[in-house]
């Protein structure tokens, strides 16, 4: 049953102790070789301010902290996301950073504790077997923070997974677009 807790900003929220449903750790992996040069997707997938030019779900992004400088571990990004007519906005850290190679961040929650996120998202890139390409994996994970999804399926515990199963459905599908877009903007 669920139990409702502040979240230290005045805010309720509904978190599960023992049983969420399987919620935290629901995932999504993507897997795809892309017809684009390392360093050119490294820059395309970095490019956070960027992200709402190929995403079907975000709207706008933007560097929190005055942040102009490259992205490093620790920078600070907000995007705000629509999807069947709401809204919402999300902060987000970036957790690592290998040039070229290896690119997460987390996304906060209201209480913002990196321990207990929403989610995490990632983009681990290898050289394809061709020269030009290269191997995408791209990958979602649900954290046990506070999110839309956990609001909906605590309102809706009879169909829980129907509702987890075509949220990560979706999300794969909104993965795939994203990078397709960005593959096909930069030619």
């Amino acid at each position: 049953m669920p139990v409702v807790h502040g979240e230290g900003d005045g805010t309720p929220h509904t978190e599960v102790s023992m049983e969420d449903y399987g919620i935290t750790g629901a995932r999504v992996d993507l897997e795809v070789v892309v017809d684009m040069p390392q360093g050119r997707l490294w820059d395309l997938v970095t490019a956070v301010h960027r992200v709402s030019e190929w995403s079907p779900e975000c709207e706008h992004t933007a560097l929190l902290d005055g942040g102009e400088g490259p992205i490093t571990v620790g920078t600070r990004f907000e995007g705000r996301n629509r999807r069947e007519g709401r809204v919402w906005t999300v902060n987000c850290v970036v957790t690592e950073v290998e040039h070229q190679r290896s690119f997460a961040w987390l996304v906060l929650d209201r209480a913002a504790d990196p321990e207990r996120p929403s989610s995490s998202w990632r983009y681990d890139l290898e050289p394809g077997d061709l020269p030009g390409q290269t191997l995408v994996r791209h990958s979602f994970v649900h954290g046990p923070g506070h999110s839309g999804l956990r609001e909906m399926i605590h309102s809706h515990p009879e169909i829980a997974p129907i509702i987890l199963d075509v949220r990560l459905e979706e999300l794969r599908k909104h993965m795939t677009e994203t990078l397709d877009a960005m593959t096909a903007a930069s030619v």
